[in-house]
């Protein structure tokens, strides 16, 4: 699901536009005791993860490179105070840095979707090795911090990309639950169609939802926060889900839950 790539700058003006929200931003952290972590894998590699285990009703919004770039997305994830995890496919950062900027001080934390968006699980080691470590690479250096969090594009990934993976500084592997077809048409769900994994529908307690950086993301992210609160559910930091061993904020033995008096 590709867009037509950014040539760069949103003309002149988009510094201007993007200055004003430069803010780090932090996170509740999940009630003790309300969720399991995710747990490392038995072979060693980079465990993959799709949702996360909670009984609060909270759903965590994640969005891969589209190659466009909504000026006011930034401005609207700000204001409505709305954690995000973004994947960034690296051969579309050059010319957009200063995007990514504000949005990784708006809140977002910036993980790897590969250097050229290619199939993982068509690709030889070495090619699939260049592609996750380039881009974590390139990351690093932009932007402060090396992505410890891999999302394959289309999902396509097999065990040479875990292998690969943990070579490159990996801890886990980052699919879906849900996808919100944003800007685009979804099979059997339409145009800004809603579509889960298990095929029931709505939002179930720890979904990982998958969106895309589109043109009119803005509009389209108010309209799946809308759905969100309709459902009686709100958003979360996933990363604050994750136990550090797997490239998250939360401590490897989260504190049990309060006793009760």
């Amino acid at each position: 699901m590709r867009a037509q790539a950014s040539g760069g700058e949103e003309g002149p003006s988009m510094r201007t536009q993007l200055t004003s929200v430069l803010q780090d931003q932090q996170w509740p952290k999940p009630k003790p005791g309300s969720w399991k972590p995710p747990q490392p894998a038995p072979d060693g590699l980079p465990p993959v993860i799709s949702r996360i285990d909670t009984q609060e009703k909270v759903v965590f919004l994640t969005i891969d490179d589209g190659y466009e770039y909504d000026p006011e997305f930034v401005n609207l994830v700000r204001k409505e105070r709305v954690p995000i995890m973004t994947y960034l496919t690296t051969r579309y950062v050059k010319g957009q840095g200063q995007y990514f900027w504000a949005m990784r001080n708006a809140g977002s934390v910036m993980e790897n979707h590969t250097v050229n968006h290619l199939n993982m699980a068509l690709q030889p080691p070495e090619k699939q090795k260049r592609e996750i470590c380039e881009a974590s690479d390139t990351i690093a250096q932009q932007y402060g911090r090396r992505p410890e969090i891999f999302r394959p594009p289309f999902g396509s990934m097999n065990e040479t990309t875990r292998r690969m993976a943990k070579e490159c500084g990996i801890k886990s592997i980052m699919l879906w639950s849900a996808e919100f077809y944003n800007g685009t048409t979804g099979p059997g769900v339409g145009f800004n169609g809603f579509a889960r994994g298990d095929g029931g529908k709505g939002f179930k307690p720890g979904d990982i939802v998958l969106m895309h950086y589109r043109k009119g993301l803005a509009e389209q992210f108010k309209t799946i926060l809308g759905w969100i609160q309709q459902q009686g559910f709100k958003t979360a930091a996933v990363e604050n889900y994750l136990p550090k061993s797997l490239g998250g904020n939360a401590p490897d033995k989260p504190p049990a839950s309060p006793a009760k008096p």
